[in-house]
């Protein structure tokens, strides 16, 4: 398949969106939870956490364009400043899939896919307890993408809680021992599977790979 820019375009919408929402291989899935201050908790997948700094620590992710469509974690967040990300384990991936559900605001996903909300002290949003490595994020700046209408949210990282058997010496995450999903495209999921660990590439340290 080779296709212009032109092609693209004049694809049947669906085909078009789920090509273009493919291409870019597997992305993490996470469980991204908030509450607004009245006490409503809201919980929603992700697809789009990016890491953009470690010091200070921080992480990014989109959201859909605001307007008729009411996107309760934005506001949520926006509101009160905190969230959570949860990455996703493999035994929950129904049940987190169907957070993308367009639920009212009155109705939590927590309770509608039958996943936990949990606190930890001094951290108002709710995280998933059958997450294996969970993040509390503050909320720090936006940046609209004016091409599409999305938003790319930054926060920084207030707390982390990983199984203790998953991080080594090193701080390497071993994400098959969280057994950690992915998702490609928007309902497409798939299982991490480590392979090989590589040194930090120096010049003069660059195998001879036959050129």
């Amino acid at each position: 398949m080779k296709l212009s820019r032109q092609d693209i375009q004049d694809l049947e919408r669906r085909k078009r969106l789920n090509i273009i929402n493919s291409v870019t291989g597997i992305k993490p899935a996470n469980l991204i939870g908030t509450v607004s201050d009245s006490g409503q908790e809201n919980l929603a997948i992700f697809s789009s956490v990016v890491h953009l700094g470690s010091d200070p620590a921080l992480l990014g992710f989109i959201t859909r364009p605001t307007g008729e469509v009411h996107r309760h974690t934005y506001e949520n967040l926006k509101e009160n400043g905190f969230y959570t990300i949860n990455q996703v384990p493999i035994p929950i991936i129904k049940n987190a899939h169907y957070t993308s559900a367009k639920l009212e605001r009155e109705e939590s996903e927590f309770k509608r896919m039958n996943l936990t909300p949990s606190y930890r002290e001094d951290f108002k949003a709710p995280f998933v307890e059958e997450s294996r490595l969970k993040i509390g994020m503050k909320f720090e700046d936006e940046n609209p993408i004016k091409l599409n209408g999305t938003i790319m949210i930054i926060g920084s990282i207030e707390y982390l809680e990983i199984n203790d058997d998953a991080v080594n010496d090193l701080g390497y995450i071993d994400l098959e021992q969280l057994k950690t999903a992915g998702i490609s495209g928007l309902n497409s999921y798939y299982e991490l599977k480590y392979l090989e660990s590589f040194p930090y590439v120096r010049s003069n340290e660059i195998p001879d790979f036959g050129s």
